[in-house]
């Protein structure tokens, strides 16, 4: 079968599935399985391709058909210019997350930090941490082994030596920590999510009933602790930011600022 045949034949089924990207959805697909950039695959659309390679596109076609994201038919993701491993066991990276690392780089931190990233998932926002900031020490913290396996991957994918433990949001951090990163579920359990997020995970999605269930968690863990981080960096749904602003500001921090769906919040100094 000839390139654009197959291109044509994906992108239909998919757009009958009624997955708005079809077109560009397959292009990612046939570039991951020809090793070719898309300039190539539109440049050359009468290239023949041999029956096992229609084979393998047509049944990632048929994957994404069924509304499986794009992201585990590939095994891997895209966050911060860098790859990583994703797969049912954990979301993938959203785009608005690496805020979070833009707003990091911008805190005054110490020269080498000690930072957390609770909730870790696949491990993109540590790991984008410790590759962006010289000489910090990042630990990776989840509750979900079948995440925590995919993090510990990713670790060894960029070559790092980090701290990957299983552990219920921030119950025994192994030291005291300069900034938290914390992209915790925020979805409250009544919304209504779209067809590809129903492939992931639910614990990695979902929150409680107004979705702030385990930031409320983690603040009253915070409490307990002699230190205080510098720095808690949350996402959340904009409009849940004002009642997250008050949980924190029961538990002693208060917020310095926000952009999109990341709020930073300090510790409340004592007078």
């Amino acid at each position: 079968m000839r390139l654009k045949s197959l291109l044509a034949h994906g992108q239909k089924k998919l757009e009958a599935a009624g997955i708005s990207s079809a077109r560009l959805d397959v292009l990612i697909l046939l570039e991951d399985m020809l090793h070719r950039d898309r300039s190539w695959i539109l440049a050359h659309p009468e290239h023949e391709l041999n029956n096992l390679q229609v084979r393998r596109l047509l049944r990632k076609a048929e994957r994404r058909a069924g509304h499986v994201p794009l992201a585990y038919i590939r095994g891997h993701t895209e966050f911060y210019g860098r790859h990583f491993k994703v797969n049912r066991h954990v979301l993938e990276p959203r785009p608005e997350s690496e805020t979070m690392i833009e707003l990091l780089l911008k805190l005054k931190l110490p020269p080498k930090p000690s930072i957390a990233d609770i909730g870790t998932g696949n491990g993109a926002i540590g790991i984008t941490a410790a590759l962006e900031i010289t000489g910090s020490r990042v630990d990776l913290y989840e509750i979900s082994s079948g995440a925590l396996a995919v993090a510990k991957h990713n670790v060894h994918l960029h070559e790092l030596r980090l701290h990957a433990r299983k552990m219920n949001l921030l119950s025994r951090p192994l030291r005291p920590y300069d900034a938290l990163l914390c992209n915790l579920p925020y979805v409250p359990d009544h919304w209504q999510i779209n067809q590809a997020a129903l492939a992931e995970p639910k614990i990695a999605i979902f929150g409680g009933p107004d979705g702030l269930d385990l930031y409320r968690k983690l603040f009253k863990q915070l409490q307990r602790f002699t230190w205080k981080p510098r720095y808690v960096l949350t996402e959340a749904l904009p409009p849940q930011h004002e009642q997250l602003a008050a949980i924190a500001a029961a538990h002693g921090f208060a917020l310095q600022s926000s952009q999109d769906f990341i709020q930073i919040f300090t510790p409340v100094k004592n007078t």
